[in-house]
């Protein structure tokens, strides 16, 4: 990313001494904190952490940081730590080498079929030819498995929301910051439930403030 990129460390300020103090309380060791031109190429507003153990790195897109306060901008933190805290990155690696060596297997099964040649009449087998023929066939298969794993990566986002929502007064305020990234980022709020099944990574925006509201509401009660 550095290649189309330019990385800036955040400057010292409040927000950086909120991150910081969010990160050492959550026990979240980081090498430093970033800003990224973002806004070169999209409006959209967005945050990520990238690397490993001590090696981590905060990125807060320009956009982000334009249109959200210091409180929120750590709540989306908050939600992305959600994710390191429950080994979501680790899960959906194990799962796309997964998939990957279930693509490779089935391919496997084509190259060189002389069944499968003979059945469409065609007396040379071919890398090209068996290529399309798995791309006819893995193409359902694909389609399905993008469904499951869908449907986990919305779990996952509804964990890492909700890690964040315990977090001291940060459910409030991630609800705040979810509102303006949807407004940004042009969401639709009220998707057809069939469509987010088939294709949503993530959950509506309403599902996941609805789901932050209890989770508030949880901690009231008890």
């Amino acid at each position: 990313m550095p290649l189309f990129n330019k990385f800036i460390p955040l400057e010292d300020g409040a927000l950086k001494e909120k991150v910081l103090t969010f990160a050492k309380k959550a026990s979240f060791s980081i090498q430093g904190i970033y800003t990224m031109d973002g806004s070169k190429r999209s409006s959209k507003l967005n945050a990520y952490f990238t690397g490993f153990g001590k090696f981590r790195k905060i990125v807060f897109y320009d956009t982000l940081l334009e249109k959200l306060g210091d409180n929120e901008i750590v709540a989306v933190l908050a939600h992305e730590m959600g994710h390191y805290k429950h080994h979501h990155l680790l899960k959906m690696m194990a799962i796309s080498i997964c998939h990957t060596g279930l693509l490779f297997f089935l391919l496997s099964l084509f190259i060189g079929n002389k069944n499968l040649f003979a059945a469409f009449q065609m007396e040379h087998l071919s890398i090209y030819g068996a290529l399309i023929f798995f791309s006819f066939i893995f193409s359902p298969i694909n389609l399905f498995l993008g469904i499951v794993l869908n449907v986990l990566s919305r779990k996952h986002e509804f964990e890492a929301d909700r890690y964040a929502a315990n977090s001291p007064n940060r459910g409030t305020e991630l609800v705040s910051g979810l509102k303006k990234l949807s407004v940004a980022n042009l969401s639709n709020l009220t998707p057809h439930p069939t469509l987010v099944f088939l294709h949503y990574s993530h959950p509506p925006i309403l599902a996941r403030i609805q789901a932050l509201r209890e989770v508030s509401n949880e901690g009231e009660v008890n």
